[in-house]
């Protein structure tokens, strides 16, 4: 069996893309505590900005390292059309949904925000069809959509109105990396079609962590990594960037976007359970209530999968 008979195959894109969201649902609540124990408060954009930045040079030297000894040969962009689609991919995938993610993240709940960022299944799926017209958005798609987006408002509006529920800094920051995140999973796919998925991940995180660390610095921002906790959190959070992008970035090379981005319902499912265990926040959506929003996600993952039975 190749390559590309193995990576479409459904219990293997399961599975493998179950290994992505749970390194994703685990860093809710690990980027909260790395501000924590890096003495970054939650107002303090450009620390919050720096701290993104060293993560992602270090998740794209970890990618690059690790591509270079496994192929034998030092990995790069080659030509201006690699390094272009490096620069782009990077500003979607890295620096603006980063940007937006870290800022949000800071200003509202580990839950909220991994319900927040399950919708990117369905923006995905509209962007892929409505922008890039890489597949066709069906009735179930579309339906799938709107149930899942029920998911998202149900856990946002738990406060009670519109006013206290949302948040431009916190929420609406989250929603803005959803959309930046959904653009760089569709150029993620156009990509790789030509060029090597795993080269793109590694120079993609190191040119945009090399740009959020050096506006971080310039800004003033000061992260102290100076204990054993603060280096290993950093270490865990890039290698989260590492493998599970690297790994998804090549099961979207092999597979439609809309069959590998709907396996996205178990980041808010672990994001839930792991920030509840180890975050501890006050305000948290009651259980009743996250379980119904995560019901009304995993209904729209079903009936936009369903005709791929």
């Amino acid at each position: 069996m190749n390559k590309e008979n193995f990576l479409t195959r459904g219990i293997v894109v399961c599975l493998l893309a179950f290994v992505c969201c749970f390194l994703w649902g685990s860093a809710f609540p690990c980027v909260k505590i790395g501000y924590r124990i890096s003495d970054i408060s939650s107002d303090d954009t450009v620390s919050q900005i720096l701290y993104a930045g060293m993560r992602f040079t270090l998740a794209g030297i970890m990618v690059i390292v690790y591509s270079s000894i496994a192929n034998k040969k030092f990995i790069s962009p080659k030509g201006k059309n690699e390094s272009l689609q490096v620069m782009k991919l990077s500003f979607f995938q890295t620096i603006m949904q980063y940007f937006f993610f870290y800022i949000g993240l800071a200003n509202t709940s580990g839950v909220k925000s991994s319900i927040i960022i399950g919708s990117n299944v369905f923006v995905s799926i509209v962007v892929s069809s409505l922008i890039f017209r890489l597949e066709k958005i069906t009735l179930n798609k579309a339906l799938g959509c709107i149930i899942g987006f029920a998911g998202i408002l149900v856990i946002n509006l738990s406060g009670g109105n519109l006013g206290t529920g949302l948040k431009l800094t916190g929420e609406g920051f989250i929603f803005i990396s959803t959309f930046s995140y959904a653009f760089s999973s569709v150029l993620m796919k156009k990509y790789s079609k030509t060029t090597n998925p795993v080269m793109l991940s590694g120079w993609q995180f190191l040119f945009g962590g090399i740009v959020m660390t050096a506006f971080g610095l310039a800004s003033g921002g000061e992260v102290q990594i100076n204990s054993p906790s603060s280096v290993a959190m950093i270490g865990y959070l890039a290698f989260i960037s590492a493998a599970a992008y690297t790994l998804w970035a090549t099961l979207l090379k092999y597979n439609p976007v809309s069959k590998v981005s709907v396996y996205g319902f178990m980041n808010p499912v672990i994001g839930v359970i792991l920030s509840n265990v180890l975050l501890k926040e006050d305000k948290q959506p009651s259980l009743v209530t996250a379980i119904i929003a995560l019901a009304l996600v995993c209904v729209g993952i079903y009936v936009v999968n369903r005709e791929k039975k």
